[in-house]
């Protein structure tokens, strides 16, 4: 076997290897309702989207340390840089999603959506044309893969088009990761935490604090490193991290909420046969009286709204 193929085959026999470890997590933990779910969907496609972002970075990396006179093409290379910029949009718009948990959109006025929905859907706008007229004056500019890595440099440093994504980023994480967290807290303040509720309620702030402080501290470092390093090598590394750590908080966050519904749906059957029985049912009923029935509405809220979180 030539040499100028083993990085090729390393790649596809590691990507292989992963894959099917995503989908017996994703599928074996998830329900026929949670997988029908379009944010369950959008999870397993920013995955597919990072496995072949690891695809493309190593085909162009492995190409150049292998066979550095013979790179790939210009369409390749650009494909890895688009896989790199672009999907972050993507991965915060799901982020987003957790909105309409707690503001659906068939119980929720057209004006107060239009009022939560306006600035984020601006402020991704706006991120998608920086990153497509910073990628254009980049790639326009060369002919060729070669001398697209050797203005690498000069393109990098100090970069208007990447420091403002970043900083759209920051902003954009946070209005939705505020929206959310304290909507949440006046959603469930009034809820008797008893059980299982308090805890999955922590469990909702924990996981939505993370997917936000996370990439908050590489866009940083971004910036920082953008504005201050003229050599790529570690900005672009720590680009990386950053989609993969924001893609695996994803996916912990479905494995968890899959999981979840995965164990209820189980528990489902015999929960039906106590509630169902004759004892239970003679004299004061267990759903429609008295302090059951309060405490049956209790937990009813918040599991109908946390159901719609994949975040």
């Amino acid at each position: 076997m030539s040499s100028s193929a083993n990085p090729e085959v390393v790649i596809d026999t590691f990507v292989a290897e992963i894959h099917q470890y995503f989908d017996y997590f994703l599928f074996a933990f998830s329900t026929k309702e949670s997988r029908r779910r379009l944010v369950f969907r959008l999870n397993v496609l920013a995955i597919c989207i990072a496995i072949t972002l690891g695809v493309m970075i190593g085909l162009v990396s492995g190409k150049a340390i292998v066979d550095p006179f013979n790179q790939v093409s210009k369409g390749a290379y650009v494909a890895s840089i688009v896989f790199a910029i672009f999907p972050p949009v993507l991965y915060d718009s799901i982020l987003l999603t957790r909105l309409f948990a707690l503001y659906p959109i068939s119980a929720t006025p057209p004006a107060t959506l239009l009022k939560i929905f306006t600035l984020p859907f601006c402020i991704k706008c706006t991120r998608v044309i920086v990153v497509a007229i910073g990628l254009n004056d980049y790639v326009s500019s060369e002919l060729s893969t070669l001398t697209l890595e050797q203005d690498s440099a000069n393109a990098w440093f100090r970069n208007p088009e990447m420091t403002a994504e970043w900083g759209l980023q920051i902003a954009d994480n946070l209005y939705s990761v505020s929206i959310f967290l304290y909507n949440l807290h006046l959603r469930t303040s009034s809820v008797k935490r008893v059980g299982g509720i308090a805890e999955r309620i922590r469990q909702i702030f924990y996981i939505s604090v993370a997917n936000f402080v996370f990439p908050l501290i590489f866009n940083i470092a971004q910036i920082i490193c953008i504005t201050t390093d003229r050599s790529p090598t570690i900005g672009v590394l720590l680009l990386m991290i950053n989609n993969f750590i924001t893609v695996i908080g994803v996916l912990c966050a479905t494995l968890w909420f899959s999981g979840s519904e995965w164990v209820r749906t189980r528990n489902d059957p015999l929960s039906d046969h106590v509630v169902n029985s004759p004892k239970l049912n003679s004299g004061r009923d267990c759903v429609t009286g008295g302090r059951s029935s309060e405490l049956a509405a209790g937990l009813n809220t918040p599991e109908k709204e946390c159901k719609y979180v994949l975040v």
